[in-house]
């Protein structure tokens, strides 16, 4: 069964710029609406009164042409007013409800249409207003609005309230994004150490102070810890380095042992074959040690080793690598060499210094000698093993013949 695909998880930068985005576009359509409410309710005030005024004029104004029943007269105070004013239609009527004059306003099409229904949406009626004359009524004024100054309000109104959304919500997201870096970025930054720390093992990296409390006091605790950390990891590879030479390296001497010996002398021989040169391994063994050991304690056979051992590492070079196999028996590997008469030649500088007394914790001194095998690769053998075992066997006939002396082993292919 095939596991679904993991929706990927949103970031905290996107979920705060989304949660802030919302809390803004509901503060602005709350806004919006109470003020989009609150004009509606003033300009249908505005829209009333001002057909009110309106008629009023009109009354006072056609007040002597209804009078003398002047219908011209009416039609033009009529006129006069209506046109000036937004009004879609007027009529004044005399007594016994008969017209006198009515004006109608030019102005159609689709804006004007839209004025209109502004006006009922609104709720604004045709207003009547009475015509009276020492105190009694002799006609009335009928007005309608055209609602094209009110669509006008609405409209401008209605783009202000945009533009002020649009100020507001931009103000609101620099606002916000301000102060979702001062937020984010710290995170993020403390996420990019804690990564690194991770990924590449640097303990030196820390995470640089923030103004904001909580996130400084978090990331001086992450430095805390990452100093922990760099501690405890030196403190391991101190501790590792120290086991992988107590692991290749011989406690009594310091050399390196016999396991770090086969290693370097495998890689020695590829590269001695690779470049088309010879290698050397020297195999020695104390003379007599157990005689010494026994005769003259432990202390003393152990300060033999520890010389025998410093005089085979002021002899070899850099290059060259000088062991302890264990026991009396010690191995110097010679590469590059030029040939078996090199390898022989070294092998004697080491056999004359053997002939200097070696001084024991007792106080007394004793001569004591090496017998030395050598071997060549390619001359003897073609492999570590093969080349070891050879100058093994050349150190026994050195011994079986004459101890103090060296051997060196035989041809590949001899006897």
């Amino acid at each position: 069964m095939t596991a679904g695909r993991r929706r990927p998880q949103p970031t905290l930068l996107s979920v705060l710029r989304r949660a802030h985005l919302n809390i803004a576009i509901v503060a602005v359509t709350i806004v919006g609406l109470s003020l989009t409410l609150t004009g509606a309710v003033t300009l249908l005030a505005y829209a009333n009164d001002s057909l009110n005024l309106v008629a009023r004029a009109i009354s006072y104004n056609v007040e002597a042409a209804v009078v003398f029943g002047d219908r011209a007269a009416a039609h033009d105070a009529l006129a006069s007013i209506a046109a000036t004013e937004d009004v879609a239609e007027a009529s004044v009527t005399g007594p016994g409800g008969r017209m006198i004059a009515h004006w109608e306003t030019p102005s159609q099409g689709t804006f004007a249409m839209l004025s209109r229904m502004s006006m009922m949406l609104l709720g604004v009626r045709p207003v009547m207003m009475p015509i009276t004359h020492d105190g009694a009524l002799i006609g009335n004024v009928d007005v309608s609005g055209s609602g094209q100054n009110v669509l006008r309000f609405v409209l401008s109104g209605l783009l202000g309230v945009v533009i002020c959304q649009v100020l507001i919500v931009a103000s609101a997201m620099y606002l916000s994004r301000r102060m979702m870096t001062s937020i984010v970025k710290p995170l993020q930054t403390l996420a990019a150490v804690a990564h690194a720390v991770r990924r590449q093992r640097d303990f030196e990296q820390r995470v640089p102070a923030t103004e904001i409390t909580e996130l400084n006091d978090l990331g001086e605790n992450f430095n805390a810890l990452l100093d922990e950390l760099d501690r405890w990891q030196a403190h391991l590879k101190i501790e590792n380095a120290s086991l992988v030479h107590k692991a290749s390296h011989d406690s009594l001497t310091r050399l390196p042992n016999r396991a770090f010996f086969e290693t370097q002398l495998v890689l020695a021989i590829a590269d001695a074959e690779r470049r088309g040169m010879r290698a050397a391994v020297l195999f020695l063994d104390c003379d007599r040690f157990k005689t010494i050991n026994d005769g003259f304690g432990h202390a003393a056979g152990d300060a033999v080793l520890i010389n025998v051992a410093t005089r085979i590492k002021a002899l070899v070079r850099e290059t060259d690598l000088a062991v302890r196999l264990g026991g009396d028996e010690f191995a110097l590997l010679i590469a590059p060499v030029g040939d078996a008469a090199d390898a022989v030649s070294i092998a004697d500088v080491l056999l004359a210094r053997m002939r200097v007394p070696i001084s024991l914790p007792s106080g007394e001194s004793i001569v004591t000698s090496l017998s030395i095998g050598v071997a060549i690769y390619p001359d003897h053998a073609l492999d570590a093993d093969t080349l070891l075992h050879k100058a093994d066997q050349a150190m026994y006939r050195a011994k079986s013949t004459q101890r103090g002396s060296r051997g060196v082993a035989a041809e590949v292919g001899g006897s």
